[in-house]
């Protein structure tokens, strides 16, 4: 009984991968356009998750600071939620609510992106951070789960939403977690070009 639930949440993971694959194509692609476009014009890219989703913020920053499955300079990508002592300072003096807006504003600049990572967008937090990119002439790119009409509601044209049609915090998650390697596979192809198959 407990072997067939794992095997089923494999399952229903995989289905999800496969169900998305084409609807998400797209989105994920202008994403890292605007991205390239961005960093190669000599701006940078801010980013923020909400939840268990800053996590996946801290490790996209890493792999793009660092490296993901090839050698590179590293770009200029921040994660707003890696230092814990601005995020408590700010916290206690402006709310939580406000503390990642405030990082927004003070660290972008126009020409700038913002990528925010949540499984549903309806945090105040997302919201505030998206007004100050915009206020900062900042693009922003959501990633977000199906409800999400807060966050959805406050992209304009130059924004790029990729929304994954799923109610389970954790298969959205999982997406998100994939969508971001395609992100990072997407960048460094348009950087590096074409890998060597030898």
């Amino acid at each position: 009984m407990l072997e067939q639930r794992i095997q089923q949440q494999f399952f229903d993971a995989a289905d999800l991968k496969y169900q998305s694959a084409e609807a998400l194509a797209k989105p994920i692609a202008d994403a890292a356009q605007a991205i390239v476009g961005a960093l190669t014009g000599g701006g940078k890219l801010l980013v923020a998750g909400h939840g268990p989703a800053a996590a996946l913020a801290s490790l996209f920053a890493a792999r793009m600071m660092g490296r993901f499955e090839r050698d590179r300079p590293g770009l200029a990508v921040l994660s707003l939620n890696a230092d814990a002592a601005v995020q408590s300072q700010l916290a206690s003096t402006e709310g939580f609510d406000l503390s990642l807006s405030r990082q927004v504003a003070t660290l972008g600049q126009p020409g700038d992106l913002l990528l925010l990572l949540d499984a549903d967008g309806e945090h105040p937090a997302l919201l505030a951070a998206a007004k100050a990119a915009h206020g900062n002439e900042m693009a922003v790119i959501a990633f977000i789960g199906r409800n999400s009409g807060v966050l959805r509601g406050e992209l304009g044209e130059t924004d790029t939403l990729v929304s994954v049609s799923h109610d389970r915090e954790a298969r959205i998650l999982e997406l998100h977690l994939i969508m971001l390697h395609c992100l990072c596979d997407a960048i460094d192809l348009q950087l590096l070009g074409e890998q060597d198959p030898a």
